[in-house]
Order: structure tokens, then sequence, then C-alpha cells
């Protein structure tokens, strides 16, 4: 995907994303995310998306409290697999900026990596890929030589991803001309609802 494409990806989420899947298997990891704006929720009622990170894969979480990456205490070393479901509220979420990466280093006291590579160091990466997520209570460094993003019905490309950006936009401005008697928390939530 482009640099367009990737800035879109970030806007669809931080408004009202949530991550809610963790998977690693070998050398492929996948983070879900719900509440994305992404197609029309009157005929979608699953607006997630799912990133995919292959060939040399990693996952970094940063933490303070240990009990807030408890999820990562279920990863099966021997098989290389984990599938967990946790619920966090994304903050921010950006694409290969090293910059944001050092602030994890000094806001969070400890941080944990899982590899399949060897030598593999958060201070060194050397993928040709990675997201960065800070939710409320850790933040989230994945990454690979491969990265794809999925929706429930399709891979998406940077034509899909834009078709699915505006139909959600759509949806958004008939929602506010008519203020529906049926809130919907993404749209009264958006901060475009509350520019003057």
């Amino acid at each position: 995907m482009n640099t367009r494409s990737l800035k879109l990806i970030r806007d669809v989420i931080i408004n009202s994303g949530k991550v809610t899947s963790i998977e690693i298997s070998q050398d492929s990891i996948y983070v879900g995310f719900k509440d994305v704006e992404l197609g029309n929720p009157k005929s979608n009622k699953e607006m997630s998306l799912t990133v995919r990170f292959a060939e040399d894969s990693f996952f970094a979480a940063f933490y303070n409290n240990i009990w807030d990456v408890d999820f990562l205490s279920k990863y099966d070393y021997k098989n290389q697999l984990l599938s967990e479901e946790v619920y966090l509220d994304v903050k921010d979420v950006r694409f290969i900026d090293f910059e944001y990466l050092n602030t994890f280093f000094g806001n969070y006291k400890s941080e944990k990596s899982i590899s399949v590579v060897e030598d593999f160091s958060i201070h060194n990466i050397r993928n040709d890929f990675f997201m960065l997520i800070e939710t409320k209570e850790i933040a989230i460094v994945v990454g690979g030589n491969q990265m794809d993003f999925f929706t429930p019905f399709e891979r998406l490309d940077d034509a899909s991803l834009r078709e699915l950006s505006n139909e959600w936009m759509f949806y958004f401005l008939n929602y506010h001309l008519k203020r529906n008697i049926i809130k919907d928390p993404m749209c009264e939530n958006h901060p475009l609802m509350h520019t003057k």
C-alpha cells in the first residue's frame, strides 16, 4: 500500500478503533481491530480490519504493569502459537515511525518481544514494515517484511480501501443530516461531530 493508504488506515482506526485479537502462528502475526470506519454499518455489522505481518515477523509489547500483557503468558514458544482475544482502546497508530517508537522506550518501564528471528532486537528493527499501536494501557509494535490488510470479505488494496472509506463517510454524512433516533456511537463520538 502507498503512503496515502497507510495514512488512511491510521485515520479509520484511531477515532473509535479497538484492538480485539492478536494471533501468532509461526512467522505470521495477525492483529485484529473492530469499530474501524470502513464500509457501511447498515450492510456490514462487522466493521473490522485485520493486519497481517509475515516473513521475519516480530511482536513487541511495552508496558508498565505486567498484568496488562497477561495475554502474552499464553504464547506457546515450542510451536510459536498465540491466539488471544483482547480489548484495547486505540489512542494512536503509526507506520514505520522510528521517532514515535523511541517515545515507547521512555514512556514504559518494561518490554517483551517475540520473533522467529533469533537475533531480533526492538532497538534495531531491520524489517521493511512495522506498525506502532498505542493504547491506554500498553504500546505494541508489530512488523515483518510483508504487510497485508483484510476485511472479513476481502484483501484490501489502495482502491478497495478508498472505496470502503468513502462508503463509511457517506454513511456518516447521512447520519449527521438525519440524526437517527437510534444513535450510532461511532458517529456520535467522531471528531467531525464536535467541530465548530
